[in-house]
């Protein structure tokens, strides 16, 4: 299981963060302070450091700066999280040894993706390009489904619905969940929406006499069910 540490001075952010992550099978820890990062990054060194610019105690470019003259932590991947958008900005955080640089307010979904594709690039063992449930495999990084023998074609929204599913097998998610997790935060669509594109996805996925592998909870959301009973 990935180790993400999460240092945000925002609550509501690193809260929206932490959520996401865990969806996605990471091992999340999270402090709001520079200084105590530091602390906790001598302890113990995660796989991946989501880092923002500003920070009370020490600066996110400064604790940037130390990581990468710490033996330790001179490879430690880290996106840096900011409102500076200024272009010589983004090369200041890069130079000082970013990875990634993402301005705010940014679409989770995309965050997600930076995360999957540095943690492969840094360590490809501990994220998986695929994922496998019962006869259903999806690849994030083709963006194709098949289950079974059979190519499965999915819109760009359905696949992203299928794949935060997928990385929670039997996790059940509300409507609102599912709107936060697969379009994003800073996008207004209307709940009854979820259910339009959950129709989409059983629909193709549920042809012939296949099980549905979308679970409906009454008055709760969805969960995808690794065991493909009939919802």
């Amino acid at each position: 299981m990935p180790k993400v540490l999460i240092v945000e001075d925002e609550e509501p952010l690193s809260l929206l963060l932490r959520y996401n992550l865990e969806a996605e099978g990471y091992a999340v820890e999270s402090c709001m302070r520079g200084d105590d990062a530091e602390v906790r990054l001598r302890e113990s060194v995660p796989d991946l450091l989501l880092l923002d610019w500003m920070l009370p105690g020490i600066s996110g470019i400064e604790l940037c700066r130390r990581l990468r003259m710490r033996e330790d932590t001179e490879r430690l991947p880290i996106i840096m999280l900011t409102a500076r958008g200024e272009e010589a900005e983004r090369i200041r955080g890069l130079s000082t040894g970013a990875d990634d640089y993402v301005v705010k307010p940014f679409s989770v979904p995309e965050l997600m993706a930076r995360v999957r594709a540095i943690l492969r690039r840094a360590n490809p063992e501990v994220v998986s390009s695929m994922l496998r449930s019962g006869d259903i495999e999806l690849d994030r990084e083709t963006h194709r489904v098949r289950r079974s023998t059979k190519e499965i074609h999915l819109g760009p929204t359905e696949f992203r619905l299928l794949e935060f599913l997928m990385t929670s097998p039997g996790r059940v998610f509300s409507r609102e969940q599912l709107l936060d997790g697969v379009w994003g935060h800073d996008v207004y669509v209307d709940e009854r929406t979820v259910d339009v594109h959950v129709g989409r996805l059983r629909k193709a996925l549920n042809r012939g006499k296949a099980k549905d592998p979308i679970r409906t909870v009454r008055g709760a959301g969805y969960a995808f069910n690794d065991q493909f009973a009939v919802a």
